[in-house]
């Protein structure tokens, strides 16, 4: 049956949004997915110092989440460039890139510094962050959003769109699908970065507490974060099964 013009704009709304609904889901005790696992450092860790200096927390960080990295299997460049935004005008965040090369940029800003009350606080989102590029989380990322788009172009040339539609459609399906696995990339992130940060001597269930404090983003839909009970959850469920291997 050929549908109306009118009709299809609606139905490809339906379409792209529900290949948000294909998104694997996290394994109930914090699956990583493609991340790394605790099997990749052995033994007690020593206790960081309290200090919240960032310099000195990259320093015990960074390493250890090289040796995360080197031991995960993949193609990926294991030499972390960590850097401190010092723009006191900017809305707290911090975040994982990669530079021109290709080499993995881990940026942290002043504002989100500032908020986080102590070393082990730090360390978690410098830890959480670094999980990010040992998941492969930035191209797989990539490929679910260029998935997504492609299938939301076909379906709207099935239904008889015209250029135009197909293209809305396919914007559409990026969207969507850009933020299909985005909240699991979180929690794979929250779950490695709780190891790296514990290997690397600090507290990640002290540090998971700036959630306990942060705005809650919820279970919005389309959103791209999960909600802060679910992420503190992980964070701790993880560290019961690391500290059993002790």
């Amino acid at each position: 049956m050929r549908l109306g013009r009118s009709a299809v704009p609606s139905l490809l709304l339906v379409a792209a949004l529900g290949l948000q609904a294909c998104a694997v889901p996290v394994a109930p005790q914090g699956g990583q997915g493609n991340a790394g696992s605790a099997a990749a450092i052995s033994g007690t860790p020593t206790p960081a110092p309290a200090t919240k200096s960032f310099s000195v927390i990259v320093g015990r960080v960074e390493p250890v989440a090289e040796q995360f990295c080197r031991s995960t299997p993949g193609q990926r460049d294991c030499n972390y460039r960590i850097v401190l935004d010092r723009d006191p005008s900017k809305p707290a965040n911090a975040y994982q890139t990669r530079t021109e090369s290709g080499q993995p940029l881990l940026v942290v800003n002043q504002t989100l510094l500032d908020e986080l009350d102590n070393a082990d606080e730090v360390a978690f989102v410098i830890s959480h962050e670094a999980a990010h590029h040992i998941g492969d989380h930035i191209p797989r990322q990539q490929s679910s959003t260029e998935a997504a788009a492609i299938a939301a172009g076909l379906a709207a040339a099935a239904l008889g769109g015209d250029s135009s539609l197909i293209a809305n459609a396919q914007q559409m399906g990026a969207f969507a699908g850009s933020r299909a696995y985005s909240k699991n990339y979180e929690l794979e992130a929250d779950s490695l970065g709780a190891q790296i940060a514990f290997y690397a001597g600090y507290d990640p269930v002290v540090g998971i507490n700036y959630f306990a404090r942060a705005r809650d983003p919820g279970d919005q839909f389309l959103g791209t974060h999960p909600p802060n009970a679910d992420r503190i959850k992980v964070v701790k469920d993880t560290m019961a099964r690391v500290r059993r291997t002790q």
